[in-house]
């Protein structure tokens, strides 16, 4: 996967080697690539989050002076707290602004920001800073700093990534294709800690030894030993003790006010639950709502009767129609049964309504408002047609509530794609861009798949400090955690011990797995860690500016506008209420005449913003005009759209790639990779061939027939779905047979394998229900029935649940 990066331009053209950009005063001027020379990196890991301090230096290797604006792609797991470029003539700053104060504007630069916007042939959310005039032979020192979350791996190793702009690989003009060798150097340097222990650094290239930097093996130091590999440079840290719940204490900024979200020590939490495969066609726990756009229904039936049959039994189910009114099928979920699914599919509406009657924001609250069964955990499957009018407030609502439940989104519409990835975001969940109306039954399924994996319910922490001491968790706990999640917390210590001597805390993780209490107990010491950096302190900061504007678009009044404001100022960490300026600050020293005196620097202002990358070299209908915000304005809604744009236009080009040539090529340049979107929150479409609409078709009947346990009755419906005489299938009954609805559903799954060993997606869930079923009934009898059952029906098939499933056991009749 190409993972290359903008970086500096230069007016004339050069194909290839984007790391960031020059542009000319003339705009129509392409642009091409300044190369990067040097590059030096400074990574500081506390357990699961870094701290990134890098130098580039970049080189203006042509004849002419260049206008130079630097292009740092944002992914959704960044963030920028502080940037500056230095040359000979001048410093360039970036700072933040409360926006309704309206200092200033800067404007010089302003007129290549369109041009990069449309011009570009990259696309997504990038930071980006006029820098103005670098000269011919002269450098440009851009110095970068950001923090991020990192992603536990198998046995609890913490993931850090080198970001393409940092190391642009796949790169011929930064690249020796004769040697391998790269054309600009990198020294990067990681600082590694843990009050569990460092107990060993892995990379995909070599490193130099570990190096203890305390006693207990808490910290230690690494460094790139040789040329970095050609494609992305992977660090793994691994710990002592990699238990399923880490804490650690971040020390506060001792310039900071006491009480302040800075002054104070924060507590860095990870909570990874080890939690068991469950076993398909099983009963599962699970409240399963399906929000239905009514303009939806016509086109969703068969899509809706899939996802129904395949819920588990033991699990629980309600539908919202949402149209003009927000009532469910029933007033709350209710159990998953016979009874109450035929009433269900009787009570759901035939007709539609206009999409200006949808009312997403009014059926949400209102399913938030009913209880939640005991021991479920909460998941809503949300369709849309369109983007509602009130995008803001249901973001807004989704986000007060993301604790209680996990959103699985769907969009119809490019318009409503950015507000479906902000609503799986902010619950863990996943969203998904659907084309046409077939797909959707295969994409729902493979959601359903994903969502019925077991979880840890009824989560809880609680905290033992010593008195005066006390933890505020900010943006609340997950009351669920699912198999494979990773979960960062933030807790805030308040506070001043009243015994100093007590250097320890302990901290109670709580939950439900399969009916029985789990309990972690995980003591760390209050001993604040690192180097003064503040990378948990400023994710934190992103966290909690989240939670402030949902509370703004709720209307709670200017307090919380005025905390996300201070946050922001303080922290260097941009929100929908500050912006970027840059500021210019000229390092030439200036006589004039009359009184020898000297000028102070000049200062001046220069545009530095949030841009918006539209790309040009994807097609004009993979971005949506109608939900473009103005640079600066960070809403929830906004940023969550690029995570798609990447998606979609990475498909795009392998579908390309594949259609020329079977050999593996290196994809199009681009400034985004998938690996830069949280693997939960990716939003995702897919290439279905025409086999999909064929396959609803032959199952749909035969699918539509089944119970809710599994089973299909032996009927003349189920002689009709299978094509088969009523008379031929009772007459070719095994004598052995006790029961009629054995023979029926064994008839019904050697029918449902036989058509769909090509794609199993659409039934592997029916029948790994069935398969469960016949089990616990007729294990003796099974024998006989499938090889009357090949007989009758013309095949050959042995009867197993599950195959296709990802990270699912297979269940096997014979």
């Amino acid at each position: 996967m190409w993972r290359e990066s903008f970086g500096l331009l230069e007016k004339s053209y050069v194909s290839g080697a984007p790391a960031s950009f020059l542009l000319g005063k003339d705009l129509h001027i392409p642009l091409c690539p300044v190369p990067l020379c040097s590059a030096v990196v400074d990574v500081a890991i506390q357990d699961y989050v870094a701290d990134v301090v890098s130098e580039l230096i970049y080189q203006n290797k042509s004849r002419t002076s260049s206008e130079v604006i630097f292009v740092f792609p944002l992914a959704p797991h960044m963030t920028i707290y502080s940037f500056q470029a230095l040359n000979e003539d001048a410093k360039v700053q970036a700072l933040l602004q409360d926006e309704t104060q309206q200092l200033h504007k800067a404007t010089k630069g302003q007129e290549n920001w369109e041009y990069l916007q449309h011009q570009s042939e990259q696309s997504g959310e990038v930071f980006a800073c006029f820098l103005g005039s670098l000269s011919p032979g002269k450098e440009m020192v851009v110095t970068l700093r950001y923090v991020q979350e990192l992603p536990r791996k198998l046995g609890g190793a913490a993931q850090f990534l080198l970001p393409a702009t940092l190391h642009p690989h796949w790169n011929y003009y930064t690249w020796n294709c004769l040697n391998s060798k790269p054309h600009y150097s990198l020294l990067l340097t990681a600082s590694l800690q843990s009050p569990r222990g460092v107990v060993n650094a892995e990379a995909n290239c070599a490193l130099t030894p570990l190096i203890y930097t305390a006693q207990d093996h808490s910290a230690a130091q690494v460094s790139l030993a040789e040329t970095p590999p050609r494609d992305d440079f992977e660090l793994l840290v691994y710990y002592g003790d990699p238990t399923e719940v880490s804490a650690v204490v971040e020390k506060g900024d001792p310039g900071a006010p006491v009480g302040s979200l800075l002054g104070d020590p924060l507590v860095l939490v990870t909570l990874s639950p080890s939690i068991p495969d469950a076993v398909p066609g099983q009963c599962q726990s699970g409240e399963f709502i399906f929000l239905l756009d009514t303009t939806f229904l016509e086109c969703a039936q068969e899509s809706l009767l899939f996802l129904l049959k395949s819920l588990p039994l033991g699990c629980y189910f309600n539908i919202y129609c949402y149209g003009a009114t927000s009532v469910g099928i029933y007033p709350q979920s209710v159990e998953y049964t016979q009874d109450n699914l035929t009433k269900a599919m009787q009570r759901i509406p035939s007709t539609s309504s206009r999409l200006g009657d949808a009312d997403l924001l009014g059926t949400l609250r209102t399913i938030y408002n009913t209880p939640q069964p005991h021991g479920h955990a909460r998941q809503l499957f949300i369709f849309m047609t369109g983007l509602p009018p009130d995008k803001e407030a249901i973001a807004a609502e989704v986000c007060h509530h993301r604790n209680s439940h996990r959103c699985f989104s769907f969009c119809f519409s490019e318009d409503s794609a950015a507000l479906a990835m902000t609503l799986a975001r902010e619950t863990r969940g996943e969203a998904t861009y659907v084309k046409s109306d077939k797909e959707l039954v295969v994409v729902v399924l493979n959601c359903l798949k994903r969502a019925l994996k077991p979880a840890a319910e009824g989560v809880s922490l609680s905290w033992t400090l010593p008195l005066g001491l006390e933890a505020e968790v900010l943006g609340g706990t997950p009351r669920s955690i699912f198999q494979g999640e990773h979960v960062h917390l933030y807790a805030k210590i308040r506070g001043e011990a009243q015994d100093t001597k007590v250097a320890t805390g302990v901290l109670t993780l709580q939950f439900s797995l399969n009916g029985q209490n789990v309990v972690h107990t995980i003591p760390f010491p209050l001993c604040p860690q690192g180097d003064g950096r503040l990378a948990g302190h400023r994710l934190a900061a992103r966290c909690l500016l989240g939670m402030l504007l949902a509370d703004v678009v709720s209307g709670s009044g200017d307090e919380p506008r005025q905390r996300a404001v201070e946050i922001s100022l303080t922290s260097g960490i941009i929100c929908p209420f500050t912006s970027y300026v840059g500021v210019r600050t000229s390092q030439w020293v200036t006589w004039y005449q009359g009184p020898l005196a000297l000028l102070p620097p000049h200062q001046s202002l220069v545009a530095c913003q949030i841009l918006q990358l539209r790309g040009s070299t994807c097609s004009s209908s993979c971005f949506p005009k109608s939900i473009f915000i103005p640079p600066g304005w960070l809403t929830a809604v906004q940023e969550s759209w690029f995570a798609m744009q990447r998606l979609t236009h990475d498909i795009a080009a392998l579908a390309q790639n594949g259609a020329h040539s079977k050999a593996p090529k290196p994809p199009p340049p681009s400034i985004y990779s998938l690996e830069c979107v949280d693997p939960k929150f990716v939003l995702s479409s897919q290439i279905f061939g025409p086999w999909v609409s064929k396959a609803i078709d032959e199952c749909q009947e035969l699918v539509a027939l089944q119970n809710v346990d599994g089973s299909w009755t032996l009927s003349s419906s189920l002689a009709s779905a299978l094509q088969v005489d009523e008379a031929e299938i009772k007459g070719k009954m095994p004598g052995e047979v006790t029961e009629p609805s054995i023979w029926a559903t064994v008839l019904a799954v050697t029918w449902l394998q036989k058509k769909n060993r090509y794609y199993q997606d659409l039934c592997e869930l029916l029948e790994a229900k069935a398969v469960t079923w016949l089990c616990s009934r007729a294990a003796s009898q099974l024998d006989k029935c499938l090889e009357a059952a090949n007989t009758l029906l013309e095949s050959s098939v042995e009867l197993v649940a599950g195959r296709t499933a990802e990270n699912m056991t297979d269940t096997s009749m014979v």
